[in-house]
């Protein structure tokens, strides 16, 4: 192909003519530095390229390359406990090459290419295998199990299976046509991988915390936000959910946070260690760091790359989570890209496509049935951080992005500085899963669980309307009822609500304990009401010895709590 050449650069954008064969959104190398850059549009023979690294230097007539492909990720053994740029460049390869500052046009290949993996193969010769078969599987880390898949789009049958030590670049399979298998994929990152169906979500995706599980449910495969201006714990609680979730696999995308703030990150998740093997977090972790210095284009970038090497582990058949803080600086890098291009901005000078883009990005989750000969399924449960400046919910990244996810986890920062954590605000956080959700809880802890928690909801609810009038005439001017109200939502909010994620015995919540849990402040409840019916004494209520037992529940194990409460679970087998 015939290079082009630069006429024009706008910051982040290059303009090129000459590029008669270019095709919308195919990679080019821009200058004598190489510079990777992506074409976002074509207007007659010119060519508007986002570069992917700073265009400080480039001139005027210098060359631009078409490189013949969209923006891909190599998929593969190697990606787990990696750690990526935005564009798949992975970090410690660029350190060796260019030291602590990133040179542009370093070029590295995003997994390595020469290291030997052990492939043990499912199949044989003479096995007829369609798309997403799995062929073979490679031990990767201490348990993880990667599994090599036909891609997408190939069949045939089996002429020939090795057993053995292969690098990435060798072929392990060949199937009828001369067709030869490696063990990696490549995929386009704005091109979703596909699936056989979408189904409906119907177990939760439990994460140990308690306000997000009890209260407000998200389903394996679903879709949350927490919105939270700075300082309310976004970083802390996503950290806890990546930790103790049931997720086989975590991506964890930083796409324009600060770079002290990836730093800590990057520290904590390499000393973290994974409650349910002992092993680093690590090992089942691929980590995409984009800092906010970086040009905003490979911001952009990041979040599809994490998405979709979250969809290559689901395709295998596990369950997927991709928690992305912030898509607010994704929304950002958008919008500037958007003013280089001189588009007619929206509300805030954002894209008038900022809707669309937002709603294509978390569609790509789901509970799925895999391409595969043999029944199986996956899913990718997607986690999306907003920051909305000074706090304001009702800007248009957080709006937009409440319009397409269905639990809502909103961080509040008066609650912050009350040093409740997580400081999500239960009057306002919803969940549209419960009802999808309420025959998994029905056959696992009975109706109870259910009414347990509506219960609990409705305490909240009361508790905040009788706020409005104690701020008014204080708590003494209310009726013993209503003071049983407040009493009771203290202690959930206390006991139940407010949870460490430093403290060992408390970081981490067992539905069961949280049933417990809950059901003991039923019984205060239910207790204490006797005490208001008979007009006694209120100081009675809080001398009461179930209120003490619950505000030590925390700190007790399961089996220690089971001894103390005896609660019969009456589950619905049918």
């Amino acid at each position: 192909m015939n290079p082009g050449s630069i006429y024009k650069i706008s910051g982040a954008l290059v303009l090129a003519h000459g590029l008669k064969e270019a095709v919308l959104n195919e990679m080019v190398e821009i200058g004598e530095l190489k510079i990777p850059g992506e074409i976002i549009r074509i207007d007659r023979d010119t060519c508007y390229i986002q570069s992917y690294e700073e265009t400080a230097g480039l001139l005027v007539g210098e060359s631009v390359v078409l490189k013949g492909e969209p923006l891909s990720v190599v998929l593969g053994p190697g990606l787990l406990g990696t750690i990526f740029d935005g564009i798949q460049r992975p970090l410690n390869k660029l350190k060796e090459l260019s030291g602590d500052f990133i040179k542009r046009g370093c070029i590295v290949e995003p997994l390595d290419m020469e290291k030997k993996w052990n492939f043990n193969p499912v199949k044989q010769p003479g096995d007829v295998v369609k798309e997403g078969d799995i062929i073979g599987i490679v031990k990767e880390g201490a348990y993880f199990e990667h599994r090599i898949m036909v891609p997408i789009g190939i069949s045939g049958t089996i002429e020939e299976i090795q057993k053995g030590d292969f690098s990435l670049k060798e072929t392990v399979a060949r199937l009828t046509g001369g067709i030869d298998l490696t063990m990696t994929w490549t995929a386009a990152v704005k091109t979703p991988i596909p699936c056989v169906e979408k189904l409906d979500p119907d177990n939760p995706f439990l994460t140990g915390q308690r306000v997000l599980d009890f209260l407000f449910p998200l389903a394996t495969g679903g879709s949350a936000m927490i919105p939270g201006g700075f300082g309310t714990g976004k970083t802390v609680l996503e950290q806890s959910i990546a930790k103790y979730s049931l997720a086989d696999v975590i991506i964890y995308v930083g796409c324009g946070e600060r770079g002290n703030e990836m730093t800590d990150l990057l520290e904590e998740f390499s000393e973290l260690k994974d409650p349910r093997t002992g092993n680093p977090l690590m090992d089942r972790t691929v980590l995409i760091a984009n800092t906010s210095n970086m040009p905003v284009a490979a911001r952009e970038a990041s979040i599809y790359t994490g998405v979709t090497i979250a969809e290559y582990f689901r395709q295998m058949g596990y369950d997927t989570a991709l928690i992305a803080d912030s898509t607010t600086r994704w929304a950002e890098a958008l919008r500037e890209i958007s003013g280089r291009l001189e588009e007619l901005p929206g509300e805030e000078g954002f894209p008038t496509y900022l809707s669309s883009r937002i709603t294509s990005f978390y569609e790509r989750s789901g509970y799925i049935r895999c391409f595969s000969s043999e029944e199986r399924f996956g899913s990718l449960t997607i986690i999306g951080a907003v920051s909305p400046a000074g706090g304001d919910f009702s800007e248009p990244v957080t709006s937009e992005t409440l319009k397409v996810t269905g639990t809502f986890w909103g961080l509040e920062k008066e609650l912050a500085y009350r040093r409740h954590y997580p400081a999500i605000n239960w009057n306002t956080s919803y969940s549209l899963y419960s009802q999808l959700l309420d025959g998994w809880y029905k056959k696992k802890y009975g109706i109870e669980f259910i009414n347990l928690r509506k219960w609990a909801i409705n305490i909240l609810f009361s508790d905040g309307q009788l706020q409005q009038i104690v701020q008014l005439v204080g708590p003494d001017s209310l009726q013993d009822d209503d003071r049983l109200i407040l009493e009771t939502a203290n202690l959930i909010k206390e006991s139940f609500l407010q949870q460490s994620a430093f403290d060992e015995s408390d970081a981490y919540c067992t539905l069961i304990r949280q049933y417990i849990m809950m059901s003991a402040i039923k019984k205060f409840f239910e207790t204490a009401n006797k005490i208001v019916k008979e007009k006694k004494s209120f100081s009675e209520v809080s001398d009461l010895k179930e209120r003490k037992l619950i505000l030590e529940l925390k700190e007790h194990s399961d089996d220690e709590i089971l001894e103390k409460f005896d609660l019969n679970l009456d589950k619905d087998e049918d």
